[in-house]
């Protein structure tokens, strides 16, 4: 089946992680960089476009600011991406030009992409770059990032950029050889999983932490970048990055990581925007009645299930939709502001107008801009 799959690729998003590229933690890896390089130059030459998703600016940048471990304050770590992330280019550039390939630097934040405007306009360069042969090297921009827009860390940042370029696969690179049935450090009779068709809730409550001191990510931020590739019909691959050759062999469909296979039914790239990209700004929970409609027959949101609202957003917001105990199963664009959904709540959409003196239209949330979780 791997093999049958991953035939077909012709654009592939590889993302590597801190303690891959950094190694010990000291600095780049030029060992690691020149190898990968051989290997990217290998996939072009068969047709592949490749895509880069980076780690490693803060790690490079953490000897020359005299910091010991990683960085514990947020000015720490983008004084650290600041210093690092020029290294961190030269680094690839010297590594892939020795192949005669050109890499093009982007340094995105959540804002970028959940801005329709410059989620398009980063589209737009991408392609532009892929088309001229350039390798696209992407990091989230650690210089200028708040907590309200961090992607949280490179594993989901290269989910979205997956979705953002339309690629048929996702290689996640990290410093084990992939997911196990336990944790392979603490228990010797953990077993690597080879294949995984859904991610179930004990997979998540399994995954741990990170596992380095360089790295912000550890088995449970891949699983859920794995989640938000399969729910855009993308096949994803965990696997030890540190191995000379692997890339190689996951895209030979050797047995090499683990395989999440792509969900039957996928997301579009505007409903992968919606669920995955932008921030919820609030929540709206519905009750049992409005839940079944939404999650089993694909209806609208209509004001006569909203329980209540929380949180205070305006009209075109992304919310959470929320069940009566409390779970999310869902997201959606507004089509009114939290005040207004207040007062049409529990009422027929034929009310709306005599209650707000307005209408926009039938739906809190239409179903074309609803996303079930």
């Amino acid at each position: 089946m791997r093999k049958e799959l991953l035939k077909k690729v012709k654009r592939i998003v590889v993302k590597i992680g801190s303690g891959v590229l950094t190694g010990a933690g000291t600095g780049i890896d030029p060992a690691f960089l020149a190898g990968l390089a051989s290997e990217v130059a290998g996939l072009k030459e068969r047709g592949m476009e490749v895509v880069v998703v980076s780690s490693g600016a803060v790690a490079a940048g953490r000897p020359v600011l005299g910091l010991p471990d990683r960085p514990r304050t947020l000015p720490q770590k983008q004084a650290a991406a600041a210093v690092g992330q020029s290294r961190l280019m030269r680094s690839y550039e010297e590594a892939f030009s020795g192949f005669g390939l050109n890499v093009a630097q982007i340094l995105l934040t959540r804002d970028d992409l959940a801005n329709r405007r410059r989620f398009q306009n980063a589209r737009g360069t991408l392609d532009t770059l892929l088309t001229c042969g350039i390798i696209p090297v992407i990091n989230e921009n650690d210089t200028v990032v708040v907590d309200e827009l961090k992607f949280g860390d490179n594993d989901n940042l290269s989910a979205l950029v997956t979705n953002l370029v339309e690629a048929q696969l996702l290689l996640i690179m990290t410093d084990i050889d992939g997911l196990y049935t336990a944790d392979p450090r603490s228990n010797p009779d953990a077993q690597l999983i080879h294949q995984v068709r859904s991610i179930t809730r004990d997979m998540e409550r399994g995954a741990g932490g990170s596992g380095t001191s360089v790295g912000t990510g550890g088995m449970a931020t891949k699983l859920a970048a794995a989640k938000k590739a399969m729910k855009s019909g993308v096949a994803a691959v965990v696997f030890a990055g540190k191995v000379p050759g692997n890339l190689t062999r996951v895209m030979d469909g050797e047995l090499v990581g683990t395989l999440f296979l792509p969900a039957g039914e996928s997301l579009n790239r505007r409903k992968h925007w919606i669920a995955y990209t932008l921030r919820p700004a609030g929540s709206i929970v519905v009750d049992a009645g409005a839940r079944e409609v939404l999650a089993k027959h694909g209806k609208s949101l209509l004001p006569s299930g909203i329980a209540k609202v929380e949180g205070r957003f305006a009209r075109g917001a992304c919310v959470r939709i929320v069940d009566p105990e409390g779970v999310e199963f869902a997201r959606g664009l507004v089509d009114y502001s939290s005040v207004e959904i207040e007062q049409i709540s529990r009422h027929k959409s034929s009310e709306i107008e005599q209650i707000l003196g307005f209408r926009y239209g039938d739906d809190v949330i239409h179903r074309d801009n609803l996303v079930l979780l």
